[in-house]
């Protein structure tokens, strides 16, 4: 009878195990997956921007520098988001994509900041609706980033606590490092004047 229950009681921490390795499975899997997502969103919103460089090409004729940085830039984001598609969660990769994209970001505000001297290009209707569809995508990519974050948060939480750090550590789950796309002007508070001047 003893040996029963000893055998239970054997039978039932393998279970236990065996649901804490498929939690950090499953966790693996869905940051994984919400990486996908945003991947999705960044190759959209990187081709977009050589028909947004070709549009600002006819009317920015001495702005040469400023769009060979925009093409630049989106060339090394394309390749930061090759290599973190290939290891999603990876500290290295995710680092170098969030570098490449906060480049292609402000490179993207240059950009515009020069076509407002530009009025033909901001009537453009071709250039209104890449901003427009640009705008939509940027807004895409955030939802998506922070699906991934929340995702990567879950399994990193999985895979810290007691006792599935214990098998984090036997199986070699590694953490994931979440993505970090945000300039620091985003963070800057703005400030507001009421003074007259």
């Amino acid at each position: 009878m003893s040996l029963l229950i000893f055998l239970a009681i054997l039978v039932g921490i393998g279970f236990f195990f065996i649901g804490l390795y498929n939690g950090l499975v499953t966790g693996r899997n869905a940051y994984r997956n919400a990486f996908a997502q945003i991947d999705v969103q960044l190759t959209r919103r990187y081709d977009l921007i050589p028909n947004l460089v070709e549009t600002a090409k006819g009317y920015m004729n001495h702005e040469r520098e400023t769009l060979e940085a925009v093409i630049q830039a989106r060339n090394s984001a394309v390749s930061g988001l090759s290599a973190a598609k290939s290891n999603p969660g990876d500290a290295e990769a995710m680092q170098q994509l969030a570098g490449a994209d906060n480049a292609l970001t402000q490179s993207l505000g240059r950009l515009f900041a020069l076509s407002e001297a530009y009025p033909d290009l901001k009537a453009n209707q071709n250039m209104m609706q890449l901003s427009e569809e640009l705008t939509s995508t940027e807004n895409k990519v955030a939802f998506s980033r922070q699906a991934y974050n929340d995702a990567v948060m879950g399994y990193n939480n999985r895979r810290e606590q007691f006792p599935g750090s214990i098998v984090a550590n036997l199986f070699g789950f590694q953490p994931a490092e979440s993505l970090k796309i945000e300039s620091e002007a985003k963070r800057e508070v703005p400030k507001v004047s009421f003074s007259e001047g």
